[in-house]
């Protein structure tokens, strides 16, 4: 009997305990109810899901292709890099960026020349046409950024702040416009310049409404110093590649280079370096390419303004006695502001510019051909190598795509 009791009792304890598991388990379930119907919100699994996905979704919208593609290049995602590795992915990220003429802050200056504008059609659609092809081939990576300069005067400034947000509807990248007073910019132009303009200017005189054709020339000395590398680009272009590539070029510049710029493409400095040549025969100066020194074409220029400011050749050679000193030596009187200046200054010192392909400025203009020079135009005009970017220079048709 004691050990029946003692069973009993066991069994009686073992019942008990069970029930007292069924009741926590009913409350655990309760509560599991209770907190998906009556949380936050009243989120279910299908709001919550549904939620996700949105936020997935909105993070996609956000990043274009060519961001994906790049990223992956750069992030290397599914590796399982570490913190130190990501450090060195960052540090040759960033060696990239100043090698392909980016500022460290992953910025891309582009400056163009934006006036009187809104009197002429004819400008308007250059700039369409420029617009809408740098919209349609240009990329960049995650955290980079175009920034466009624009010198402009007030009437023109409207039209563009009008016309720039459809024309860059459509980019993938993340861009900024910046707009210069072209007054402002004249008035500290004029002292630096005013001396060089009676060489190259088409009129008798130092003009001050012409100082800002020789915005180039100076615009290390009158730009914000944090501003180290620009590209100046013409109205009348049309672009065939990204844009972001034309930058690469800044990385090739060999020590002592400060402009990369293409070379003209037709007989101009054969002409006017007409005296010079008839006192030398023989010289390569206004000589066609290879071996000759056509001159240059500003349509096209990368600026390194911090090798600007650094290099005593080339701001020596911006003092008016030495502008005069090879002005007379060359015999030379141009009407083309900054490329005329440009191009002297080359004759004595090409080593202060790196040569762009002549593909990064495709000059289509033939004035030359029909004015006394169809014999030799080919010689000049010739161009064996890819087009990144047509210039249709002196109004000029330029091909469809």
């Amino acid at each position: 009997m004691g050990i029946l009791r003692a069973v009993a009792s066991t069994m009686g304890r073992i019942s008990t305990f069970r029930s007292y598991q069924m009741v926590l388990l009913l409350a655990a379930a309760l509560a599991v109810v209770a907190f998906y119907y009556f949380g936050s919100e009243r989120q279910n699994f299908s709001s919550t899901t549904k939620r996700i996905k949105q936020t997935q979704a909105s993070h996609n919208a956000n990043r274009n292709d060519a961001d994906l593609s790049l990223d992956t290049r750069l992030e290397r995602p599914g590796e399982g890099g570490g913190k130190e590795e990501r450090e060195e992915d960052e540090e040759e990220d960033g060696s990239r960026r100043n090698n392909s003429g980016a500022h460290g802050d992953g910025r891309y200056h582009v400056l163009m020349m934006f006036t009187k504008v809104d009197k002429s059609r004819s400008l308007q659609e250059k700039f369409r046409v420029a617009m809408l092809s740098l919209v349609k081939h240009g990329r960049f990576l995650e955290g980079e950024r175009l920034v466009l300069h624009f010198v402009t005067d007030k009437l023109s400034r409207e039209l563009g702040e009008r016309m720039l947000p459809e024309l860059l509807l459509d980019s993938t990248f993340q861009y900024e416009a910046v707009f210069h007073d072209v007054e402002e910019l004249t008035q500290k132009l004029f002292p630096i310049v005013e001396a060089m303009q009676k060489h190259f200017s088409a009129g008798s005189g130092a003009y001050y409404s012409d100082a800002i054709f020789f915005l180039s020339v100076a615009m290390h000395h009158i730009m914000p110093q944090e501003l180290k590398r620009m590209v100046q680009l013409d109205l009348d272009l049309k672009y065939k590649t990204n844009i972001r590539d034309l930058f690469q070029e800044f990385g090739r510049f060999p020590p002592g280079a400060v402009i990369g710029i293409a070379r003209e493409m037709q007989p101009v400095y054969r002409h006017t370096f007409w005296q010079y040549r008839k006192e030398h025969p023989g010289t390569r100066v206004g000589s066609p390419p290879p071996d000759g020194l056509p001159g240059f074409n500003s349509g096209v220029m990368l600026l390194d303004l911090e090798a600007m400011r650094s290099s005593a050749l080339y701001n020596q050679l911006l003092q008016p006695g030495s502008v005069a000193r090879l002005a007379d030596q060359y015999r030379f009187r141009g009407h083309l502001g900054d490329q005329d200046f440009f191009t002297m200054i080359g004759m004595e010192h090409p080593g202060l510019f790196h040569p762009l392909s002549c593909g990064w400025n495709r000059q289509l203009c033939s004035w030359w051909r029909e004015h006394g020079y169809a014999e030799v135009f080919l010689l000049y005009s010739r161009c064996d190598r890819p087009v990144y970017i047509y210039h249709g220079n002196c109004n000029s048709p330029i091909p469809d795509d």
